[in-house]
Formats: C-alpha cells, sequence, structure tokens
C-alpha cells in the first residue's frame, strides 16, 4: 500500500513541477507584453507624423509645394527616429528578459531529464483499464503494462499529459 501512494506521490510532484514551469514561462511573457508597451515618446512621436502627414496632404497648391516637401521630408525623420526607439526598447527588453527565459529553459530540461532517468523503467502511477481502454498501451510504455486490471503509466507519457494539460490550465487562469 506505501508503494501505491508514493508513485501517486510521484504522479502529483511532476505535474506540479510541469505546471509551475508553465506557470513561470507565461508569466515572463505577460511581464514582457507590459513592459513591451508602447512608451510616451513612441506615442508623441506617431502623432506629430500623423499631423505632419496631414497638413503635407492638405497643401496640395503649386505654391505650397515646397512646404508640403519640407513637412513630409520632417516626418520621414521622426519615422526613422521612431523606429530607433523601438529598436533601442526591443534589444532592452531581448536583454532583460532573454536570460531569464534562457535559464528557465536549460531549468525544465535539466528537471524533465532528471525525471525521466530517475522513473525510467518504474510505473508513475496505476489507473484503471477501463479509463483508459484505447490507449493502455501507450501510457505504459517503458513501464511493464498492466496489473491487475491497472495500467502502469511510464515517466514520458505522464510528462506529456501532465505537460499539455498545465498548457491548458495556464492559458485559461492567465489569459
Amino acid at each position: 500500500m506505501e508503494e501505491a501512494s508514493g508513485k501517486s506521490l510521484a504522479t502529483t510532484v511532476i505535474f506540479i513541477l510541469v505546471f509551475s514551469f508553465h506557470f513561470a514561462s507565461k508569466y515572463l511573457e505577460s511581464c514582457k507584453r507590459k513592459k513591451g508597451a508602447i512608451n510616451d515618446v513612441d506615442v508623441q512621436l506617431k502623432a506629430e507624423i500623423k499631423q505632419m502627414l496631414k497638413e503635407a496632404s492638405s497643401l496640395s497648391q503649386p505654391s505650397t509645394f515646397a512646404q508640403a516637401a519640407k513637412l513630409r521630408r520632417m516626418a520621414a525623420a521622426k519615422e526613422k527616429e521612431l523606429l530607433k526607439n523601438q529598436e533601442m526598447h526591443n534589444k532592452e527588453m531581448k536583454s532583460s528578459f532573454g536570460t531569464y527565459e534562457k535559464l528557465l529553459t536549460a531549468t525544465k530540461v535539466s528537471t524533465y531529464l532528471m525525471l525521466i532517468l530517475w522513473f525510467w523503467g518504474i510505473p508513475v502511477a496505476a489507473i484503471s483499464d477501463h479509463l483508459v481502454q484505447p490507449f493502455g498501451n501507450l501510457l505504459s510504455w517503458r513501464a511493464g503494462g498492466s496489473l491487475k486490471d491497472n495500467v502502469m503509466v511510464g515517466v514520458i507519457p505522464w510528462l506529456i499529459v501532465s505537460t499539455r494539460v498545465s498548457k491548458f490550465i495556464c492559458r485559461k487562469v492567465l489569459n
């Protein structure tokens, strides 16, 4: 009986680990979006560009052609400035969040590999054969098949199922 509770504890711990990785990933993405929002300088530059182009289009007389061309050139210069600001902002975003994303990915991969090596060939859980009727052999991959009308679930199928479920929960909770 103690072995069965240890297996169910393993499934819970694995699911919590997988869920925490997905939650942290979604949290980083949401922080990146919030920080990546358009700043006031960009909004002001866009408004100035729009106003200049509007004024330039209203100057359609031959006598005001030079003034319209000057406004268009000024708008083009402002657009270059806007692009430069956006590129600098994107570089800042990549440098500030890129390290965290790489660290999270490395930790996730190493944890998954550790779990696979730890539970390789050992069933993580036992599920009634009636609940997983057509997929019993798929879930028991590298875990030893079935025992007493129960399907033994291997670590790799459990990681896959946990990943899908945690992605679904994170999508519903954080969006």
